[in-house]
């Protein structure tokens, strides 16, 4: 399996769609050409077609997620997610893979990485900081992500203020607490967008508060 072969398969996909290849189909040659190597991949993420370039990530993906993946594999797959984050400028492609390529492979790991990442002067690389912990949240650690939602919180770009708010939600849900003790501290200084991300699962009476604190 090549990158070659991905693209010239991913062209007879389109001509059955005329011309526009629905996510379902993507992600589904994405897990058929999971096993191709990451030098492949690297060369499908460097594309200037945005396709294939969410197919890169979609395999570093099904990659990660994949149970017989050594750590030596894992860690090639991240590198190869980190070292290329110049072409993973989207949210639609930081979403797809950062939860299990980034944070599947730092759990467990020292987190200094993410904390890089969300310094970063590239707002993808900081949406990247707070998606990855998505895993961390499943395995209910979220102690990171309140971490880096607070260097994040007054962020100026709106796909990583949605970010911060979205995942201190989903954060929210293992301890409301927290998530609540977050609020009252930092209501006043994040975006207003954030905010409403972050309370949106709340009761109206709830909600009311947060927003009033503003």
């Amino acid at each position: 399996m090549t990158a070659k072969e991905f693209i010239e398969t991913l062209k007879i996909i389109a001509q059955d769609y005329s011309g526009e290849i629905p996510k379902r189909e993507l992600f589904s040659l994405a897990k058929e050409y999971q096993y191709i190597s990451v030098l492949e991949v690297i060369k499908l993420l460097q594309d200037d077609n945005e396709n294939h370039r969410l197919g890169a990530v979609s395999i570093l993906d099904w990659k990660a997620r994949n149970k017989k993946t050594s750590e030596e594999e894992k860690k090639e797959i991240y590198r190869a997610y980190i070292d290329n984050h110049k072409w993973i400028d989207n949210w639609g492609l930081v979403d797809r893979a950062a939860p299990y390529v980034v944070g599947g492979y730092l759990y467990n790991k020292d987190k200094a990485a993410l904390y890089g990442l969300a310094k970063s002067k590239n707002p993808m690389e900081r949406r990247t900081a707070i998606v990855s912990t998505y895993y961390f949240i499943r395995k209910n650690e979220i102690e990171d992500t309140f971490k880096i939602a607070k260097i994040l919180v007054n962020d100026s770009d709106e796909y990583v203020q949605k970010s911060v708010g979205s995942w201190i939600r989903e954060a929210g849900k293992r301890n409301e607490e927290k998530l609540k003790h977050f609020l009252e501290k930092h209501a006043t200084e994040m975006p207003r967008i954030t905010q409403r991300y972050a309370i949106e699962k709340f009761d109206k009476a709830t909600r009311e508060h947060y927003l009033k604190l503003k």
